[in-house]
């Protein structure tokens, strides 16, 4: 797999080693951050502003979005709908069933589980040792963060923050837009847009 990152932070520098892991190659990075341009990352230059028509003059073909901000990534998706995303970037730690699948430039970093018949969407990041069970369905756009554990079933609605170490239970529903706490235990549905936590879990 040979890509360009958008993105340049310290997101960008973990899918970076889950591309050279999985013996993908950088072809080149961009990021909306004056600040960041011309500067090295890895063993490219870094270019901006992240827009279609620079990444044309770049040649930049097959980008991978590795910002964690799920609303971030979701604009930059839109500004640059024009333009060919890579198909998604596994680590070679990870396990993804072979009844399981992946959305567009979604990325599965090491460790990570997905066991049969689960889905994950479109531009969405399933993190370090995140665990999503059998026929769980995720959205696009959501970040399971580092050490979730989603039981079988779960559904997970678009622009969701899974937060790390939580749990949720079997049959779950996690309405679009919503924020599971770090460590919370969700035992119940969650309405779109609402942030719960603790254990069990409760609306803020």
């Amino acid at each position: 797999m040979d890509v360009w990152l958008i993105g340049a932070g310290g997101h960008a520098r973990v899918v970076a080693d889950t591309l050279i892991a999985a013996k993908g190659t950088l072809l080149g990075v961009a990021d909306d951050q004056e600040a960041r341009w011309g500067q090295a990352f890895l063993n490219c230059t870094i270019h901006g502003p992240a827009q279609p028509a620079v990444l044309d003059g770049l040649r930049a073909r097959r980008l991978i979005l590795a910002i964690g901000d799920n609303r971030v990534r979701e604009r930059l998706a839109k500004r640059l709908n024009t333009l060919t995303f890579a198909s998604e970037l596994v680590h070679p730690s990870a396990w993804v069933s072979p009844s399981a699948g992946l959305g567009m430039g979604t990325v599965v970093f090491a460790g990570a589980i997905l066991q049969a018949g689960a889905s994950v969407g479109d531009h969405s990041i399933v993190n370090t040792k995140a665990s999503i069970d059998h026929d769980c369905r995720i959205a696009d756009f959501v970040h399971v963060a580092p050490g979730a554990t989603l039981c079988g079933g779960v559904e997970v609605g678009g622009g969701c923050l899974i937060g790390a170490g939580s749990t949720i239970l079997p049959g779950v529903r996690i309405g679009a837009g919503a924020t599971v706490g770090a460590g919370a235990t969700v035992t119940s549905d969650v309405p779109p847009g609402t942030t719960v936590v603790g254990l069990p879990a409760r609306a803020l």
